[in-house]
């Protein structure tokens, strides 16, 4: 089995693209820590947002999908899930609500692990939910002819409850310890997890889970606010070549895990990034017309009113429909299309459909 020593991390020299991440965030961080606490009210719908938007793009990377309307009614708790694709989409909208409310109270173990497995898939006709794998997964790729070819081969399921029990505890004594920073340590913990693959399914909403999980329990909430989870969906090609270069050799420890640390260190600074632009337009407290002004004038390419109303928590439907159609006669705006396939543009972008 691999030796998982993470103490051993401290002796361990860091890029400067590392480094000046790291400092990013914890300053990003110290920012909107103030912020946070005096305007919880105003973050209400932020959080509604991000469970959404983390529910549905964790589970799309994993091809498990259902309509825009069925999918914010399962988040909201107003329906009740009527396939499997659905019953797995519940499941995800639970633990990850678990952790929001509870992370202090979910220490980093292999019980507490094996305990929101069984929640994601509670609600799916599994019996291995809340278990290890009892046979050996691969990740595979498709060759250009169609031919199905193994890219890695996780740890065998003999090994796995053990490797589990090694992360974690070697996790927690680092993070006790405080010799290895948490923004570096939690990247490599996910990436043993995804190498060690422990169920037989589910694995990759795990790791995006438990992503949120750590971070929480390091002092950086973002995931509460901003879905790392639709970020990882939106660069999707680069998270898999992130794990690709991270785990090659990584069975016999040669591996190099930079490329993925700087990856999810990246994700969590764009979405610090959302969070602020969020948060400016929130405490400017300008009429909604003046809100969706700014919302709209900071983006790049086509966007839909979805988009607006996931910008603007605190500005309500009608609010950002009238002002879109004001923007729109004011020239600032063009629209496209016509009912859910409608879009906007900014007008001094130069486009025209083709």
């Amino acid at each position: 089995m691999c030796n998982f020593n993470y103490l051993n991390l401290a002796n361990q020299k860091w890029d400067n693209e590392i480094l000046n991440y790291v400092a990013v965030i914890r300053q990003a961080n110290a920012k909107q820590e103030t912020y946070l606490k005096l305007k919880p009210a105003s973050l209400e719908r932020l959080v509604e947002v991000a469970i959404r938007q983390s529910t549905e793009a964790s589970n799309e990377i994993e091809g498990i999908r259902t309509t825009k309307s069925r999918l914010a009614k399962l988040c909201a708790e107003k329906t009740t899930p009527k396939n499997r694709d659905e019953k797995e989409i519940a499941g995800y909208r639970d633990v990850l609500t678990t952790i929001h409310q509870s992370h202090e109270f979910i220490p980093i173990r292999p019980s507490y692990i094996l305990q929101l497995h069984r929640d994601l898939l509670k609600h799916a006709d599994v019996g291995f939910g809340g278990r290890f794998k009892d046979s050996q997964n691969e990740i595979a790729g498709v060759a250009a002819d169609g031919k199905q070819f193994t890219v890695f081969l996780p740890m065998p399921p003999f090994e796995t409850p053990d490797a589990i029990e090694a992360i974690c505890e070697n996790y927690n004594q680092a993070i006790a310890q405080g010799t290895v920073d948490a923004l570096v340590l939690i990247p490599i913990f996910i990436l043993d997890f995804l190498c060690i693959h422990p169920f037989n399914d589910g694995n990759g909403r795990m790791s995006r889970l438990l992503t949120t999980l750590l971070l929480y329990k390091a002092g950086f909430p973002i995931g509460r606010y901003i879905s790392l989870e639709s970020k990882i969906a939106k660069n999707k090609a680069s998270y898999y070549d992130a794990i690709e270069a991270s785990d090659q050799n990584w069975a016999d420890g040669t591996n190099d895990p930079a490329p993925f640390i700087k990856y999810i260190l990246g994700t969590i600074i764009s979405a610090y990034r959302d969070l602020e632009d969020r948060l400016s337009i929130i405490e400017k407290g300008n009429k909604s017309l003046e809100q969706v002004r700014q919302a709209v004038g900071g983006i790049i390419g086509r966007f839909t009113k979805r988009q607006v109303l996931e910008m603007l928590p605190a500005v309500g439907k009608s609010s950002v429909e009238n002002a879109l159609k004001a923007l729109v006669k004011e020239g600032l705006l063009l629209r496209f299309g016509e009912g859910r396939s409608t879009y906007y543009v900014r007008s001094d972008s130069g486009y025209s459909p083709k």
